[in-house]
C-alpha cells in the first residue's frame, strides 16, 4: 500500500467485523453482570443480609397443640374389709352373739380379763383392750363434757348368767346367748344413779354424750330403740359393746346400727 492512501476495501471489511465481534462480546458480558447482580441484591435486605423468600415470609407459623391436662386421679379408699375379724369366734372383739347366735363354746370364759379402774355400782371386768377403751371414753365424758359415768355391769360368767336369767327373753339374755359374757360389754349409768338401767338413760346428759361419742372410742349402742326385730331385745341406751373403732366408724358412716345388718345375718328376735 503506497504512503497517503487509506485501508484497502479488505481491511476495511476485517476491522469492521473484529470491531462487531468485540461490540456484541462486550454487550453479552454486561448483561451477564447485570443479572448476576440483580439476582445478589434480590436475594438480601436493604442491610444487606440475606432477605426472606416470600414463600417464608408468606408460610403461616404451624401452632403446637396446647398440652392436654392431665386430671389428678381421684385417691381409691379401700373397701371396708368385713372379714378382717370372725363373727364366730368368740374371742374375736367382732363375734356377734344374739339368740340364733349362741357362744361357742356356751360357757366360754375370756382369757384376758382385767379390773376396769372407773366409777362403778359392781366392779366390772373386761377384756384388756375393752376395759382400756372404757377408761378412756369415761375420762373423755368427764373432760369435754364435765360429766360423770358409772359401770352398772360388765363381763358376767355363764354361772352368773344363770342366776340372773328371769325367764323374759326380751329383757334378760339366757346364759350362753349373753354378750357380757364375751367381756365386750358394759352397762353404762351417770355415777349419780339417775335413770340408771332404765329407758329414761336415753334423755339425759350422758345417755346422749355416749350416743354421739361412744364410737370413737370403738362401743357401739347395742340394743337401738327401732331394733327390736332385729336384736331380739327391747330398747337398752346403757348397753354398749366394743367392735373396736374400725368397725364403729363404719357403722356409723353407713347408718347401720345393729351388727345383724352389717354383717348381713338373719333377725334374731327370738331363739331357734
Amino acid at each position: 500500500m503506497s504512503e497517503g492512501t487509506g485501508p484497502s476495501p479488505e481491511v476495511q471489511r476485517r476491522r469492521l467485523i473484529v470491531a462487531s465481534v468485540l461490540s456484541v462480546v462486550l454487550i453479552i458480558g454486561s448483561f451477564t453482570a447485570l443479572i448476576a447482580t440483580g439476582a445478589g441484591t434480590a436475594g438480601r435486605g436493604a442491610d444487606g443480609e440475606p432477605a426472606a423468600s416470600a414463600e417464608a415470609t408468606l408460610a403461616p407459623a404451624t401452632e403446637r397443640p396446647a398440652p392436654a391436662e392431665t386430671a389428678t386421679p381421684e385417691p381409691v379408699v379401700p373397701a371396708f374389709d368385713k372379714g378382717a375379724h370372725s363373727i364366730d369366734d368368740p374371742a374375736s372383739i367382732w363375734v356377734v352373739v344374739d339368740k340364733l347366735r349362741p357362744l361357742q363354746p356356751q360357757d366360754y370364759e375370756p382369757a384376758d380379763l382385767v379390773a376396769v379402774p372407773v366409777a362403778h355400782t359392781w366392779e366390772p371386768l373386761l377384756r384388756q383392750e375393752a376395759a382400756d377403751a372404757a377408761v378412756a371414753m369415761f375420762d373423755a365424758a368427764a373432760q369435754e363434757a364435765g360429766l360423770a359415768l358409772a359401770s352398772n355391769s360388765a363381763y358376767r360368767s355363764y354361772g352368773a348368767q344363770e342366776s340372773i336369767y328371769a325367764g323374759d327373753d326380751d329383757l334378760t339374755a339366757r346364759p350362753g346367748f349373753s354378750e357380757h359374757q364375751t367381756g365386750l360389754a358394759i352397762d353404762i349409768g351417770p355415777e349419780s344413779g339417775v335413770c340408771s338401767l332404765d329407758v329414761c338413760f336415753a334423755d339425759t346428759p350422758e345417755g346422749q354424750w355416749l350416743r354421739d361419742n361412744a364410737h370413737r372410742f370403738g362401743f357401739i349402742l347395742r340394743y337401738p330403740a327401732d331394733k327390736q326385730a332385729v336384736t331380739g331385745y327391747q330398747f337398752e341406751p346403757w348397753h354398749f359393746r366394743y367392735v373396736g373403732t374400725d368397725l364403729a366408724a363404719e357403722m356409723r358412716t353407713q347408718g347401720i346400727t345393729t351388727l345383724e345388718e352389717f354383717f348381713g345375718l338373719p333377725p334374731a328376735p327370738e331363739y331357734g
